[in-house]
């Protein structure tokens, strides 16, 4: 009887390990060897720089700056395996919260987030443009799989920040023009503009007023321009007291609309650069006696749920908030499993919704 021979299968697999191990070792050297560098270049010791990647906030502005900034110049990346230094959550930051526009983008974010396992956790920092400084510390501590802002932009150092622990960030419906290396998810928003003026010209309007949002939105700057565009295509004139700057607000769609309406050669239709807006303009108009539409035509903007139950229904321009939340949240997750080396920047269409807030102008 032969000895069978035995399997060379158990070799192999030490071998494999032990080449793996070698590698490890060769990768922790490197990673070594790049950290002392960067120390010694710094001026700081290695315990500070590790505080720096660790998010730590007992580390120097000035310091934390420069330590990341040479991190960045050498390309530093590092290897942290996901289930490690990630909570299973997705943060979704705000610089403010209204009840109906910011919960379309909460519940598509949360509806992306169940499909992978994750939650969401809600943050409200800072101003339109940027959140406070001490959100960076905050998430830095919460190590989420992704962040969503709501948001124009965010400050080189938090960028950096962000990618020095491999938190990917997407930036949704953009206040200015983000740079071309953020990722961000928006809509059409000269075209909405575009659609909504034409709507109104060809029901017969030539007199058509705009309230947009703030001047240092891009958003509103864009459907602005969609109004111009479409005023300037029909041949009619734009009288600049009929173009106002507002907040996005029911209250501000108001005071602007009062100050139209109030003029001599008032516009028979407005077009509000978003639906609380055009609330305000609703309201204004009774105040002022008119009716609508016979005496004046309003057009809205978002497509919030509450255009379909006001009286009347409003016209608008829908813009589709939910799924904004969800391609932003999606992409998040596509960063965080390094699924695309692209910046991606994504606009989504609108579309005008006709309801019962425009009709023809009265006759003259």
């Amino acid at each position: 009887m032969t000895a069978s021979r035995p399997s060379s299968a158990p070799d192999a697999t030490i071998a494999t390990f032990a080449a793996r191990l070698r590698n490890m070792q060769t990768d922790a050297a490197a990673e070594r060897v790049t950290l002392a560098a960067v120390a010694e270049e710094a001026g700081v010791s290695l315990s500070t720089i590790s505080k720096v990647l660790n998010g730590r906030a007992d580390v120097a502005a000035a310091t934390r700056t420069k330590v990341e900034a040479l991190l960045a110049e050498r390309g530093y990346v590092r290897r942290i395996g996901r289930a490690e230094a990630k909570a299973d959550l997705i943060e979704l930051v705000f610089h403010e919260l209204d009840e109906i526009w910011s919960m379309e983008l909460i519940e598509g974010v949360e509806t992306v987030a169940k499909e992978h396992g994750l939650s969401v956790v809600l943050t409200v920092s800072g101003s339109r443009h940027a959140p406070d400084p001490d959100w960076i510390e905050g998430v830095m501590r919460r190590r989420p799989v992704g962040v969503v802002l709501v948001f124009s932009e965010l400050a080189p150092e938090y960028r950096e920040r962000l990618r020095s622990r491999a938190i990917p960030f997407v930036i949704v419906d953009p206040a200015g023009d983000p740079s071309p290396d953020v990722p961000s998810v928006g809509s059409a928003n000269w075209s909405g503009g575009l659609a909504a003026t034409r709507h109104l010209i060809e029901l017969g309007h030539r007199r058509i007023a705009a309230i947009t949002g703030p001047d240092d939105m891009m958003c509103s700057l864009a459907r602005l321009d969609g109004f111009r565009s479409a005023m300037n295509s029909a041949g009619f004139p734009v009288d600049p007291a009929w173009i106002r700057f507002g907040d996005f607000h029911v209250d501000g769609g108001r005071d602007r609309a009062r100050d139209i309406l109030a003029l001599e050669n008032r516009p028979t239709a407005i077009f509000a650069g978003s639906d609380l807006q055009a609330l305000g303009v609703l309201d204004a108009a009774r105040e002022a006696g008119l009716r609508v539409p016979e005496d004046l035509s309003i057009v809205g903007y978002d497509d919030i749920p509450l255009a379909r139950w006001v009286s009347p229904r409003l016209t608008t321009v829908h813009q589709p908030l939910r799924r904004m939340g969800e391609e932003a949240a999606r992409l998040a997750i596509r960063l965080a499993d390094e699924e695309t080396t692209m910046t991606p920047r994504m606009d989504l269409a609108t579309s005008l919704v006709v309801r019962d807030s425009t009709a023809p102008p009265p006759a003259v």
